[in-house]
Parts: C-alpha cells; structure tokens; sequence
C-alpha cells in the first residue's frame, strides 16, 4: 500500500508541477496583458484534484490521520483555482488579477500542504 501511496503522490507533485509551471511560463505575458490560460495549468489542476483524492482515500483505508480541516482548505483552494482555469480556459487574454490569483492560490496550495503539519 506504501507503494501505491507514492505513486499517487508523485503524480501530485507532477499535477502541481504542470498547474505552476504553465503559470510560470506565462509571466512574461502577463506583464504584457496577452497571458492566457494554457492547457498544462487545466490537466494539472484536474490531476491534483483526482490524486488528492485518490490520496486522502488511500490514507484512510490506511488507518493513516487525516487532517480533514487541511484538506478542506486545500480541496477548496483548489477548487476555485480550478474553476478560474476551466472558465478562462479558451480567452485569448487574461485579466492581469485573474491571472495572478491563479499563480497567488497555487503556491498558497503550496505552502498549506508543506507547511502546515
């Protein structure tokens, strides 16, 4: 079960990974005003949010403690990062702040996950 567990988390680091690095990618563009949503920031975030909870339900079959407040905060975080990605997906332009909430709610994701213990 160990093994499958970290596969799982591997491949929510790689969801994470894609979500942050196609923001990343785009920050040139965003100071231009031309920063759109890439399609590495949705497959990304749709990966993180089935590992998750592929994850959380591992872990519990387990007989592992789940802080079932952390993950709330982190399955809702996502969730509105999600959403912003799905909605703006096909524009041409993003709004700056739209934008920066995206990169500003990935890395908060971020530091709850590896921080908060």
């Amino acid at each position: 079960m160990d093994v499958l567990i970290n596969v799982f988390v591997a491949l929510h680091i790689i969801g994470i990974a894609s979500l942050l690095g196609g923001f990343l990618t785009q920050m040139k563009a965003m100071g231009a005003g031309t920063a759109r949503m890439v399609p590495a920031m949705l497959h990304g975030a749709l990966t993180m949010l089935v590992t998750g909870v592929i994850l959380v339900g591992l872990n519990q079959a387990e007989g592992a403690a789940v802080n079932n407040l952390k993950i709330g905060i982190k399955l809702a975080v996502l969730v509105v990062i999600l959403g912003l990605v799905y909605v703006k997906r096909d524009d041409e332009k993003i709004d700056k702040a739209v934008f920066g909430a995206v990169g500003g709610l990935t890395v908060a994701n971020i530091f709850i996950a590896t921080l908060w213990t």
